[in-house]
């Protein structure tokens, strides 16, 4: 078995050094990747570095990358998966698997699956469903489509833990999409109570009256992961969000929240500022220093 990946960011990473921690993989001839970066004087030592740490051939361009690959895992951020996938789309072998892990409306899954479909490779829409760490390649995901599966040995073979949500190109993303409009809406509601708070001097108070009211949620634990979360990956959320606003659109429904969410996580991300010791009010300090100066 080939395997590639489309982008080798976090998400690829920790896939892949899952896969090298937990034998067997003898039967893998090979793992490479092609991603945008390796174009960019400035982030292509990092990248090299990353595969080189990992044993990935790190291709220079496209086709060899993907030549003879059984398997691609497309993992890039959401803007930029349906072009991405389109400009590999002649590299690719016909009958090769192509799982788009990518948080992607279903309209944009269904426009690559149709792309990809003409050339003989055979798409699957994925939906990782948890972060991607500590459980690296065990993530729980969810598959879709008309070759889910036959995805299934495969992804089994690869110790990874997928359950099929239908036949259709986009119910895998549909489910993924709506639920983050409850994560994502949460991190951004998050970050407007409590920059507030802490701006107002009654954060504490705040809190105490959030755990009271909702004991079942670690509030201070809580709301420092989620400020650590946008602030790490604010723009990769946002970019999300954007496919989560674009798919209560195609359901006719009104995404309001989603657009204020995506705004806060654009808006923290943009900072790349680093999240630092886990304390909310150091966090919270940050943010509120470098936001509104």
């Amino acid at each position: 078995m080939k395997i590639s990946t489309l982008g080798f960011g976090e998400a690829a990473y920790a896939f892949v050094s899952g896969w090298r921690e937990t034998p067997p993989f003898e039967d893998v001839e090979r793992i490479s990747t092609f991603d945008i970066k390796i174009e960019d004087p400035a982030s292509k030592t990092v990248l090299m570095e990353a595969c080189d740490k990992l044993r990935v051939e790190c291709a220079t361009d496209r086709n060899h990358a993907f030549a003879n690959s059984d398997v691609i895992f497309s993992v890039v951020t959401a803007d930029q998966a349906q072009e991405a996938a389109i400009s590999v789309a002649d590299d690719l072998e016909e009958n090769a698997l192509f799982f788009d892990c990518n948080s992607c409306s279903p309209a944009t899954k269904v426009a690559v699956s149709k792309v990809l479909g003409k050339r003989g490779v055979r798409y699957v829409d994925v939906a990782v469903m948890a972060p991607v760490y500590p459980a690296k390649h065990m993530t729980p995901l969810l598959i879709s489509g008309c070759h889910a599966q036959a995805a299934i040995p495969i992804l089994e073979h690869l110790g990874m833990q997928a359950n099929i949500a239908g036949e259709e190109v986009g119910q895998a993303s549909t489910i993924k999409m709506l639920r983050s409009v409850m994560v994502k809406g949460l991190e951004a509601l998050t970050a407007e109570c409590l920059l507030a708070a802490r701006k107002a001097g009654v954060e504490e108070r705040v809190l105490a009256s959030l755990q009271q009211s909702q004991p079942g949620i670690e509030w201070q634990t809580r709301s420092s992961y989620n400020l650590e979360r946008m602030m790490v990956h604010g723009k990769r959320r946002a970019a999300e969000m954007r496919e989560v606003a674009a798919t209560l659109s195609e359901l006719g429904l009104p995404n309001r929240m989603a657009l204020s969410a995506m705004e806060w996580h654009d808006e923290i991300g943009a900072l790349l500022e680093k999240p630092g010791p886990d304390d909310l009010g150091q966090r919270a300090d940050i943010l509120l220093r470098n936001l509104y100066r």
